[in-house]
């Protein structure tokens, strides 16, 4: 059994005030991308001598067994159901450290694939549960459409944007940008002098010509002084005749919407590089 954990970007990103548990309260739009991983999930075999395996394929994926996402959702449901052993294989198609949460949406499909696969019948509103033990963001991934995060980012609220009929390009230049150095550069909104206070969504609502003026990611006010390259291939996105580009999540990938299909694999040669049509 195989599934295509997609992955996201974010339409505007407001980091809006420090938690007394040390984490930031956010406001942004999460939007589903058909860029994919692939995971298959296949029984154990008798020479397995731990629970669950994963085997990695395509991009390289950094970290220990006991940190990836998919060994973690495996686990989480081991401590509530009766689990086979099982191993996973994982091509991995997106890029890490690139505010696209591919490792979010390979644990949240794991929990999906885990619940077919062996036919527990797992309520989606307990698998929902499962994803937002994972990681803020892991929940966005059982929706499969936009939603607007706020909390950690695990508060959501489906909504009905829909980008159909645009292209979107991503760039992502070989830069990891980790999540806990982006949030100690942050700057959060409640620290500024003043700042229009206007809800990402009521941003959404208005043309899509209107949003390269209002709808922002404050990572980019941080993370583009460190990181002139960033700045510059966001720059160059407009200069291609994007409608609208920005940072997605963290970084530090760049993405930019098109009304006609963009050409720009020559042009972003030393990144990594996707484009499509929206659906």
């Amino acid at each position: 059994m195989i599934v295509f954990p997609h992955c996201k970007i974010n339409l505007g990103l407001h980091i809006l005030h420090k938690r007394a548990d040390g984490f930031h309260n956010l406001e942004t739009v999460f939007y589903p991308i058909p860029l994919c991983d692939a995971l298959e999930i296949i029984e154990g075999n008798s020479e397995q001598t731990e629970p669950v395996q994963i085997r990695l394929e395509g991009l390289p994926v950094k970290g220990n067994l006991d940190q990836n996402l998919i060994y973690k959702a495996y686990q989480l449901i081991a401590k509530d159901y009766l689990l086979k052993p099982a191993t996973f294989c994982l091509f991995k198609n997106i890029p890490m450290g690139a505010g696209l949460g591919g490792g979010s949406s390979d644990g949240a499909f794991a929990i999906q694939l885990i619940n077919e696969y062996f036919k527990l019948e797992i309520p989606i509103e307990k698998q929902l549960h499962y994803a937002a033990q994972l990681g803020s963001d892991c929940a966005f991934f059982l929706y499969k459409q936009a939603c607007v995060a706020s909390g950690r980012g695990e508060v959501l609220h489906p909504i009905p944007l829909n980008l159909k009929g645009y292209w979107i390009a991503l760039v992502t230049p070989p830069i990891h940008i980790n999540t806990a150095e982006a949030f100690s550069q942050i700057k959060p909104r409640d620290t500024w002098a003043e700042y229009e206070d206007l809800a990402i969504p009521s941003i959404l609502d208005q043309p899509i010509e209107t949003w390269k003026e209002k709808l922002v990611n404050d990572f980019e006010m941080s993370l583009f002084p460190k990181y002139p390259e960033l700045e510059n291939i966001k720059n160059s996105l407009y200069e291609y005749g994007a409608i609208y580009s920005a940072m997605s999540g963290s970084g530090s990938t760049l993405f930019g919407i098109f009304e006609n299909k963009p050409s720009l694999a020559k042009e972003f040669k030393k990144c990594f590089y996707f484009s499509c049509q929206l659906n």
